[in-house]
């Protein structure tokens, strides 16, 4: 280490930030003001009385970070997860058709990989909004298993970009958040 190096104390050392450029191919970082963001345009319609909002749409990983939220009450979809899904419950709650536990408000909820479950949102709750951080796919299935239909990464970059389009915020504007 060079004497100029060493003379500075260990504060400064610790507030330093680090001194040489980036990985040159490295991806760009992704922050997000307002992750529930104040124009409602920019959730994306999912079914009735159901919205997106995504944060990060990782095509190179096969995941996909979003704020899922639910007005009204009912029964929104059976799925199953080949990979692994993390949640956090920023307001009101929800629950599935399998299992004994509810997931709150300030709640964590860790999903296993192949599970197959039934979400719900009770007639109670005005609002739900929770972020999902879904990794390979949701495997849609009617109450006896059978194959009904997908989501993926790309399925939700395709309704982002039809939906954006058609709000006037240019089917590109999805592309902040696709890494």
């Amino acid at each position: 280490m060079s004497e100029s190096k060493t003379n500075l104390d260990a504060e400064t050392l610790r507030r330093m930030p680090y001194q040489y450029d980036q990985p040159g191919d490295m991806v760009p970082d992704l922050v997000v003001p307002n992750a529930v963001p104040i124009d409602e345009r920019i959730w994306v319609p999912q079914a009735e009385n159901v919205w997106f909002r995504p944060l990060c749409l990782n095509r190179s990983s096969g995941y996909w970070m979003n704020l899922l939220r639910v007005r009204k009450s009912g029964v929104l979809s059976r799925h199953r997860h080949p990979a692994p899904v993390h949640a956090y419950v920023i307001k009101g709650r929800w629950r599935y058709l399998e299992h004994d536990w509810e997931a709150v408000e300030g709640g964590y909820v860790f999903e296993p990989p192949g599970e197959t479950h039934t979400l719900v949102v009770d007639d109670d709750v005005e609002e739900m909004i929770t972020m999902f951080q879904v990794h390979g796919c949701m495997y849609y299935v009617d109450p006896w298993g059978n194959h009904i239909g997908f989501e993926d990464v790309f399925t939700k970059i395709d309704m982002c970009r039809k939906h954006y389009e058609s709000v006037g915020l240019g089917a590109d504007f999805v592309d902040q958040f696709i890494r």
